[in-house]
């Protein structure tokens, strides 16, 4: 009697796994990184290398045959679908707050650290509040956005993080364009291109 071995059937869901893996290993330390190279990367590796992909996808379901078209192409399609969104919300952001989503990933994983790098800093003064030049981008001191990480004790800034631009708040010198409060007593204090902390028209 001959013994018949079923082979098992793959899912074709699992490529969503996959994919999701390479989003985390690969789209994660992307964003932490620093913006320019972020936006570097987005532009000339992600972008190119998913219409690539798409492309070898598409070409492949048009020549396959009619039951492995069948079966694979909803989970591909998905795939792609997903692939390209994260991709769009990576590089198309928040226009008022263009490193929300970095600001996010970068507080999960390093919060402990920079609290105790702003805290560290000395007293400004009596009014002016604790930070530290947190992110930014810019060409050699043209057309910098910069992006501070400020300590608040007493929370004033949570009423400035829901007012329109421009926002002028007491402890920060410039009026800046907009606030995000991270989590109790912390902000991420975004400031008008080329505006430093202490600088400029900003003393």
């Amino acid at each position: 009697m001959t013994e018949v071995v079923v082979k098992p059937v793959r899912s074709p869901w699992r490529i969503l796994w996959f994919a999701a893996a390479i989003m985390v290993f690969i789209f994660v330390p992307i964003v932490l990184a620093g913006r320019d190279l972020f936006l570097f990367v987005s532009v000339f590796v992600i972008a190119p290398a998913l219409i690539i992909l798409s492309l070898v996808w598409i070409i492949g379901l048009v020549l396959a045959d009619v039951r492995y078209r069948q079966r694979w192409l909803r989970p591909k399609f998905t795939t792609l679908l997903i692939l390209w969104a994260v991709a769009t919300l990576l590089f198309f952001q928040n226009r008022e707050h263009p490193f929300e989503l970095r600001e996010t990933v970068r507080w999960m994983v390093y919060s402990g650290k920079y609290k105790t790098e702003v805290l560290s800093q000395p007293p400004y003064g009596k009014t002016e509040l604790r930070h530290i030049e947190w992110d930014g981008s810019g060409f050699a001191g043209v057309a910098n956005d910069t992006m501070y990480l400020v300590f608040d004790p007493q929370d004033a800034l949570s009423v400035a993080a829901q007012r329109r631009p421009p926002i002028k708040i007491s402890g920060v010198p410039c009026e800046v364009r907009s606030v995000r409060r991270l989590e109790s007593h912390w902000y991420a204090v975004f400031f008008y291109t080329d505006k430093l902390w202490g600088q400029g028209d900003c003393t």
